[in-house]
């Protein structure tokens, strides 16, 4: 049965990762297939219901979900809007307790509530749709989901209890949203997934990304494809081949390796010691010497004492990480860590952090000034200010380092590839000219 479609307007937040972004971008597409408005982020839309796609990973996160909630609550009551609904991991991991706690919502929504969310809004919710998406990137650049869960049990992570298991998409299913991505203008599609490293295993009994990264790479109109979130444990060798064959398959791994201490690892549950990390790692610079490694850590773990963290700053010293981000470590309830005693202080924490970014920041500025004089593809993301912005295959958006060029240097069109000489950098931006030919 048909259901009515609404006319209200509709303001959609999407909080949280890119996976998020994402299924923010399939639930739009949806409501648009159902000629129901809905907007993205705008502060000041007239709109009548406000979703909130909420983020429910760490504490900070959390946070920033549940202080986004109350203020749209807070707007209800005001006569501003007239109803909120809230979707997502947060809402998928404490319906219960957010039902109690902020009753004025009008409806929780979990992580596969698409369908459910298109029906209450008065759409029907159309499964032929693979695919169809309303970008909320610039239009030359978007983020391509290849699988949802994880079956990883890392002690720390409660994606697993929120996304549930893995489950990869197939093949012919993720190039047919490729080739409708590269049909609206995409030029660079970034692979996403909770593991990269685990995908096709469950459908196909096989590590299929190479295979996968083969068929995507091949298509007409990928001009850069970029790898996020491979998991070094099974680590799919075969993809550094064809990074290193393919032109447009970007020279950049994103591997978070979390630590380098043994006795954290093993706590960690990661299923890989620290002799495996550095054996992986030379690896991938004998293959792609001209890699970019990108990694995440965590520091104040459950028992991390000096020694542990002094490995980890011991660690970054020698690989020297192009790209690395940190998190502070917060207990997480259902995971095997929140059993452990928490007893490094939020003091020590934020002083380890500072110290981790304090020395990435030396490392990143000492590899950027090897970048000077050199010149480098690069991708016009947009404007800013007296620069325009760029990144290079090294970078991804919004994570990574950016090229600005001066604008009174020559007119460049948002989207394209231009060559760009460096003439200086800084910490974590390069500057530099657009080298016309």
């Amino acid at each position: 049965m048909k259901t009515k479609s609404t006319n209200k307007k509709i303001n959609l937040i999407s909080l949280g990762c890119s996976k998020n972004l994402v299924d923010s971008e399939v639930l739009m597409g949806q409501l648009n297939s159902n000629n129901i408005e809905v907007t993205f982020e705008k502060d000041d839309s007239k709109a009548d219901v406000v979703i909130i796609n909420t983020c429910g990973f760490i504490h900070d996160a959390k946070q920033e979900s549940i202080e986004t909630i109350l203020d749209f609550v807070e707007a209800k009551k005001n006569g501003l809007i007239e109803k909120v609904y809230v979707m997502g991991c947060l809402s998928e991991r404490y319906k219960k307790d957010l039902q109690n706690e902020i009753e004025d919502v009008d409806s929780y929504f979990g992580v596969n509530d698409i369908s459910k969310i298109v029906a209450e809004l008065g759409g029907q919710y159309r499964k032929e749709l693979v695919g169809e998406r309303v970008l909320t990137t610039p239009s030359h650049f978007a983020y391509l989901k290849i699988a949802e869960g994880c079956d990883r049990r890392c002690s720390f992570c409660a994606i697993p209890f929120i996304r549930g298991k893995h489950i990869s998409r197939p093949v012919d299913e993720i190039v047919i949203e490729a080739k409708r991505l590269i049909e609206k203008g995409v030029k660079e599609i970034i692979l996403i997934s909770q593991d990269l490293s685990y995908y096709g295993l469950d459908l196909y009994k096989k590590n299929m990304l190479p295979q996968l990264v083969d068929r995507l790479s091949a298509l007409e109109g990928v001009e850069w494809l970029r790898l996020h979130y491979l998991y070094p444990f099974s680590f799919p060798m075969e993809v550094l081949d064809l990074m290193k064959e393919r032109a447009n398959i970007c020279n950049y791994v994103d591997m978070p390796v979390q630590h380098i201490s043994d006795r954290i690892l093993k706590s960690m549950r990661r299923g890989h010691e620290k002799a495996d990390t550095y054996r992986l790692l030379e690896k991938v610079k004998k293959i792609v010497p001209d890699a970019a490694l990108r990694t995440t850590l965590i520091t104040g773990y459950p028992g991390e004492t000096e020694k542990d963290f002094q490995q980890l700053l011991d660690f970054m010293g020698e690989v020297k990480f192009d790209r690395l981000g940190v998190f502070a470590y917060s207990p997480e309830e259902d995971t095997a860590a929140f059993k452990l005693k928490d007893d490094v202080p939020d003091g020590i924490k934020q002083e380890r952090v500072d110290a981790i970014m304090d020395l990435q920041q030396n490392i990143s500025l000492e590899l950027n000034n090897e970048k000077v004089g050199r010149t480098f593809k690069t991708l016009i993301d947009r404007k800013e200010g007296d620069y325009i912005i760029g990144r290079t295959e090294y970078d991804s958006p919004e994570v990574d380092n950016e090229v600005l060029i001066s604008t009174n240097n020559s007119e460049i069109d948002i989207g394209s590839f231009v060559d760009v000489k460096v003439s200086k950098a800084d910490y974590f931006d390069l500057f530099g000219t657009h080298s016309q030919k």
